[in-house]
């Protein structure tokens, strides 16, 4: 490998994404032609000795990718569960906002009686609560509700599939 496939393979994979040819060839200072030459070899060059990547093209782009005589092993390792430990605490304030959402984080402590600072921002973290808007009362204060990644996590496809609490009241 020639140390200018081996900039745009570091390029390729520090950008996680199709890179458009233009961009690549102004990052090496190469003409157009050049880079996809090089492009091309470094496709066929990782066919050919099966590494764990390949390098596809997207219209005028390339991006590093998996490589798919492998796909069973990622599979594998893709479904392991490698779930986010949930406290008490988070599962608590997880609660309120799922069955109450769109809630403030003045709701959710008058609920618990306690500060919720630092639960909503470990479930913000972990992606499992997101910003829905803002109150329309003083200060505007963040609403929050679940997110796509609370759905996955809970195997749920809407949040109508959540489990019905007794005297559970919509809102």
């Amino acid at each position: 490998m020639t140390d200018n496939e081996k900039i745009l393979e570091a390029m390729l994979f520090a950008s996680g994404e199709a890179v458009p040819v233009s961009i690549l060839s102004m990052a090496m200072g190469l003409p157009a032609a050049d880079t996809r030459i090089l492009l091309e070899n470094m496709a066929r060059s990782y066919e050919e000795e099966r590494r764990g990547f390949g390098l596809i093209r997207v219209n005028d782009a390339y991006q590093l990718s998996t490589n798919s005589v492998y796909y069973e092993h990622i599979r594998r390792l893709i479904q392991t569960p490698r779930r986010k430990l949930l406290t008490q605490t988070l599962m608590e304030t997880l609660s309120i906002i799922a069955y109450k959402q769109p809630v403030t984080k003045a709701q959710i402590e008058e609920i618990r009686g306690v500060n919720a600072d630092h639960a909503v921002n470990k479930l913000m973290e972990y992606n499992l609560i997101s910003e829905k808007g803002r109150l329309e009362a003083p200060g505007k204060p963040i609403l929050f509700g679940t997110s796509e990644d609370f759905l996955r996590y809970f195997g749920l496809e809407s949040i109508e599939q959540l489990p019905k609490t007794e005297g559970a009241q919509d809102g």
